[in-house]
């Protein structure tokens, strides 16, 4: 088997994969942040299982359990990308966090203050943006299945990672959508495009969306289109309580996948113990 040394072509690589993952910015910045902490372990060695032992064993010496996995998540994650999975270690044994952190997760009142100060900078393109991925549950990636045949439709089919799933246009976003795309002549295709008529890709609807975070007052680390599907998955399952439907919408292969996006913060948990009213 191939010796693997890292260098920085390899971890250019690597980022590139991890944009087309759609891992959050937050996410990748601290993957390449680890690697990079690794790669300084490792220097020019080759990359063997001893090292990388030896380097779990130096994180457990000096760091608390959920921070070392935290850490061996980049590295293992690295290493499956290299095709090197004989080289990855094991996560340490700990308790699953029962909730999620509330500084990770977008609200609905933070949701609308976008879609508001879209509206206030007369931004129309980003303000159907934001609700097309948060009244859908689509990935950014999947934008250019809204197409102007499939508004009219009501539905389209999504094709992603190896699968295709039907999603619907509820009949409110399909008005706004109609009426953006008659402004704009667009008559047949992708409804959201650049200037030269190209589909949005990621990167633009990154842009569009950071630019809201001043005029809406939200901490930038909390928006980006992957939190939209995350808040449209939390307002299906409180509504319908329906797991498995929900991860069909969002072409989940797994229900374990899928629990990960519901999770309540710890907040949420303790209002619900408060309304339980138990103690007289």
């Amino acid at each position: 088997m191939t010796n693997l040394i890292i260098t920085k072509p390899l971890v250019r690589r690597y980022a590139a994969k991890l944009v087309e993952e759609e891992k959050s910015p937050y996410t990748r910045e601290k993957y390449l942040r680890d690697l990079r902490r690794f790669a300084a372990y490792a220097g020019s060695r080759p990359v063997t299982k001893a090292m990388t032992l030896g380097y779990k064993a130096e994180l457990e010496r000096r760091y608390p359990a959920r921070s070392v996995n935290s850490l061996l998540a980049a590295l293992n994650s690295f290493l499956r990308f290299a095709g090197r999975d004989d080289l990855r270690v094991r996560h340490l044994r700990t308790q699953k966090d029962a909730f999620r952190p509330e500084s990770a997760e977008l609200t609905r009142d933070e949701y609308i203050r976008l879609i508001d100060a879209a509206d206030a900078l007369n931004d129309e393109l980003a303000s159907l943006i934001l609700q097309t991925i948060c009244s859908t549950g689509i990935r950014v990636s999947e934008l250019k299945y809204v197409t102007v045949e499939a508004v009219k439709l009501g539905e389209t089919d999504v094709a992603c990672k190896g699968k295709t799933r039907r999603i619907f246009i509820v009949s409110a976003l399909r008005d706004k959508l109609l009426r953006f795309a008659k402004k704009n002549g667009t008559k047949s295709g992708p409804v959201f495009c650049t200037k030269g008529g190209k589909p949005l890709d990621r990167s633009n609807v990154w842009r569009k969306m950071k630019s809201l975070c001043g005029k809406a007052g939200i901490p930038e680390q909390k928006v980006f289109p992957h939190n939209l599907r995350h808040l449209f998955a939390r307002t299906f399952y409180e509504n319908e309580h329906d797991l498995a439907a929900l991860a069909d919408i969002l072409g989940h292969s797994s229900i374990n996948t899928t629990r990960i996006y519901i999770i309540s913060t710890g907040a949420e948990h303790a209002k619900r113990m408060e309304n339980m009213d138990l103690v007289l």
